[in-house]
């Protein structure tokens, strides 16, 4: 007899060229396989995609088409089980289509009797409570299992009704991905190397005119430092980045102290450009997330919640947010940083860097222990 196949579906933000939510996924089907090979059976993997050929290229799973019904609901038809995650799908701050979209994928499952399984969701802000309040709660009271990623995420969603004691709190899962990172040791006499993560945020730039004026000044103290940006969403973190390298270079940074990366595809190529910094200065979410798990001192600069959340669980706190951010502030974390060094600070947050690690694994078991494989 041939091998148990076992299909799952998942449900994210898939297929839109941004390194964190394609490293979420790489996450989950890294732990869903390793969890089936222990279970003895083949996990058969179907995501529902923006661009269902590079995902397929990229991760070796089946896709299909997210906003084409007959896709979806032959995907579901098929499928075990549906997977609602990881990210922060379920939030109404930048469109209600979104709530819409994922909850209304769950409900489908559950019309197609397809067991459902919430992963490591970053849920909220949401705005509108009473709208979307009775609709989370009716989405996770029906699932099997629910997991996030943040205890505010968790005290949201009880709020709405659902039982505290279903909802696991666990870490991101790209926290699992430096499981498999090899770790490089530095080269003596090797410049250190600051990575840099930008996004857009403000319409004025202002937050970006601050980054840049704190790390000129850094660059002024130490000149040995190279800056490496870093763009994690294409086209706009490029676009980003190289607005901020244009304002580098009218401070007076030489052209030579910066490096300006084009982007990548696969997450484990950008985790590794990651590893290969003494610090990162973070506003996406999963380049702070990459840096940690790949023993990297990550500096925030908040833009949203879930960013004090994480530094948080790291024991740690943004430099500062987009509205208020000190440059003066930004450069004396940057060189407090470089002083200490990644091995020191490595010491300091072992424990609880390899404690979410191992637990962000924790979704993937019990979802194969619930489905009594």
């Amino acid at each position: 007899m041939g091998q148990r196949v076992k299909t799952i579906a998942v449900s994210g933000y898939y297929g839109f060229r941004n390194s964190g939510d394609e490293a979420v996924l790489h996450a989950i089907v890294t732990a869903l396989r390793h969890e089936a090979r222990e279970a003895g059976v083949e996990a058969r993997i179907v995501v529902l995609s923006g661009a269902p050929e590079e995902t397929s290229r990229l991760h070796g799973v089946e896709a299909v088409h997210r906003m084409r019904p007959f896709a979806l609901l032959g995907a579901l038809r098929r499928a075990d089980a549906l997977i609602s995650g990881g990210g922060s799908l379920l939030q109404d701050v930048t469109s209600a289509k979104s709530m819409l979209y994922y909850l209304g994928v769950l409900r489908l499952a559950r019309w197609l009797r397809v067991p459902t399984y919430i992963y490591a969701q970053g849920v909220g802000p949401i705005r509108d409570r009473g709208r979307f309040g009775p609709m989370v709660r009716a989405a996770f009271d029906a699932c099997r299992y629910i997991s996030v990623r943040d205890e505010e995420s968790k005290e949201l969603v009880a709020s709405f009704g659902v039982a505290p004691a279903r909802i696991d709190v666990v870490p991101d899962p790209v926290m699992g991905m430096g499981l498999a990172l090899e770790r490089r040791p530095a080269s003596p006499g090797e410049e250190p190397r600051i990575g840099l993560s930008l996004r857009y945020w403000r319409d004025d730039r202002r937050e970006l005119a601050a980054v840049a004026e704190g790390l000129a000044a850094v660059l002024r103290a130490r000149p040995d430092v190279r800056v490496a940006l870093l763009p994690f969403h294409l086209p706009s973190d490029k676009q980003a980045s190289e607005e901020t390298a244009a304002k580098l270079a009218a401070l007076g940074v030489p052209r030579d102290r910066l490096e300006l990366h084009p982007g990548t595809e696969h997450p484990s190529d950008m985790l590794r450009e990651v590893a290969a910094c003494d610090a990162l200065i973070g506003m996406r979410l999963h380049s702070l997330i990459y840096a940690a798990t790949a023993g990297v001192p990550p500096i925030a600069v908040s833009y949203d919640p879930k960013i004090d959340q994480f530094m948080k669980r790291l024991g740690e706190r943004p430099v500062g947010d987009t509205e208020t951010l000190d440059p003066a502030a930004l450069a004396d974390a940057v060189l407090r940083t470089l002083e200490q060094g990644k091995t020191a600070w490595n010491e300091e947050k072992r424990d609880a860097i390899e404690t979410m690690q191992q637990d962000s694994r924790k979704p993937a078991q019990q979802i194969f222990s619930e489905m009594r494989i």
